[in-house]
């Protein structure tokens, strides 16, 4: 096992590595950016390294500092935690040129999902069924034209090599087609230096499900059972469920059985998500994430298996000491994604945090790194909590989540505990009766 572990990442998701590694009885390196120096995660961790300024380039994407901080405090793995560098297969190969683990999947398959069209291209190949579409990259705007004749409107045309809705346009006839086309590889090229685009069909109805799965380094694959993501604005995801309230048990071991049988024939390692498109009872797959997911702790509610420690004993070597039948699903669990944030209009609010309590109570979690006094950066993303509970039931989950959003103070700066709030008392949300769609008519009818 490892004696030092280096995190290369902030906020919540840094302190929520270095809880378990200090769980694990692994010492912890904090990398920070000058505007991070009294950040929690800097302060609890064993060792702190300031790797550069405020802007993100020059500290937290900075890989040669994160690498001579790693070597200068002897530290044995690299921890990536989620956005930043997790996903950069570059970083992945540099981290372990230099001696070091990298505590995720292989180089070669970050690379691989990393592209959607070689993502899907795998899972083409792996039987796991996809979204109707163009077979690759469109080469031109009459091939997207004969695709989307072919597929029928709606269409989507999609960044190849992006992600968080940058790329993406819907076209809802030939009509506007061509202003699709254009637009999406203009932002794709913007976005990530990449302006290859694909088409899928546009489903005017899905639920966004995901499937958490972990792969050790000896053959053994198991999932963890599914995500609901679908209540997302700008394709951002701001409330999560665990499991869906649509999915049924065969439906959740149809889909785990096809998946972890995909993934061991790929070879993959480490965690993973795989995210798919649901709509009249068909599973449709949009991609992987190579990496822990914001979302990941109403898995860990539901099944009772922390998974950044499984992380680190994969990167070590370990096998999984258990297989899919000893994985138990017992209840329900939901997320809040509390953001400093206006709730009405979504402006950032990054200041002072002058009053900070946090709820509590039976099945009741937090994941934060906010104190009273803290000051949110204006520099990074407005993550600042995530609110979780746990309760036998879905109805019992959302009686406990509005109960523990209102003990919830966060005061000084403004944040989006008043939308979740309002989401909790809507009679929709708790039929459980929404579409991805729903949430940015319900977030319209609040601003009228």
């Amino acid at each position: 096992m490892f004696g030092k572990v280096l995190i290369a990442n902030r906020g919540e998701i840094a302190l929520r590595v270095h809880r378990a590694c200090q769980e694990m009885g692994i010492r912890t390196v904090a990398v920070h950016s000058t505007a991070d120096a009294t950040a929690m995660h800097v302060r609890l961790a064993d060792e702190s390294v300031c790797i550069g300024p405020p802007n993100a380039r020059e500290s937290y994407l900075n890989t040669a500092a994160i690498l001579s901080a790693a070597t200068i405090t002897g530290a044995d793995a690299v921890h990536p935690g989620y956005g930043f560098l997790s996903e950069n297969a570059r970083f992945a190969e540099m981290v372990e040129a230099h001696g070091l683990k990298f505590i995720g999947p292989s180089p070669d398959h970050i690379r691989m999902m990393g592209d959607k069209i070689a993502a899907k291209d795998a899972m083409r190949r792996l039987d796991v069924p996809l979204v109707p579409g163009s077979p690759g990259a469109l080469d031109s705007y009459e091939e997207a034209r004969a695709i989307a004749d072919e597929i029928k409107y709606p269409v989507l045309i999609k960044a190849a090599a992006g992600g968080g809705g940058r790329g993406m346009k819907v076209a809802r006839s030939a009509d506007e087609l061509e202003e699709a086309w254009r637009v999406a590889r203009a932002e794709a090229k913007a976005a990530f230096g990449d302006d290859s685009v694909y088409m899928e069909k546009y489903l005017d109805r899905p639920r966004h499900i995901e499937l958490q799965v972990l792969a050790d380094t000896h053959g053994n694959v198991v999932h963890f059972g599914e995500r609901d993501c679908s209540l997302q604005r700008r394709h951002q995801k701001l409330v999560e469920e665990a499991g869906s309230p649509v999915l049924t048990a065969a439906d959740r071991e149809a889909l785990g059985s096809r998946v972890t049988t995909a993934l061991a024939q790929l070879g993959y390692r480490n965690a993973g998500t795989l995210e798919f498109l649901w709509q009249d009872g068909q599973f449709a797959f949009i991609e992987m994430n190579t990496r822990l997911q914001v979302e990941h702790p109403v898995t860990e509610m539901v099944c009772g298996i922390d998974l950044v420690k499984e992380q680190i004993r994969i990167a070590a070597g370990e096998p999984l000491g258990y297989a899919q039948n000893d994985i138990q699903f017992r209840g329900h669990a939901i997320e809040c994604r509390i953001t400093a944030e206006d709730p009405e209009t979504f402006t950032p609010s990054p200041g002072r945090v002058n009053t900070y309590h946090a709820p509590g109570g039976l099945g009741v979690r937090v994941d934060s790194a906010l104190y009273s006094g803290y000051t949110v950066p204006p520099h990074y993303d407005s993550l600042v909590a995530k609110l979780v509970v746990h309760a036998p039931t879905r109805t019992a989950a959302i009686s406990r989540m509005r109960r523990a959003l209102a003990e919830m103070v966060v005061a000084g700066i403004r944040t989006t505990l008043p939308l979740h709030q309002a989401v909790m008392e809507d009679p929709e949300f708790q039929s459980g009766d929404y579409t991805i769609h729903w949430l940015e008519r319900f977030v319209a009818e609040r601003q009228k």
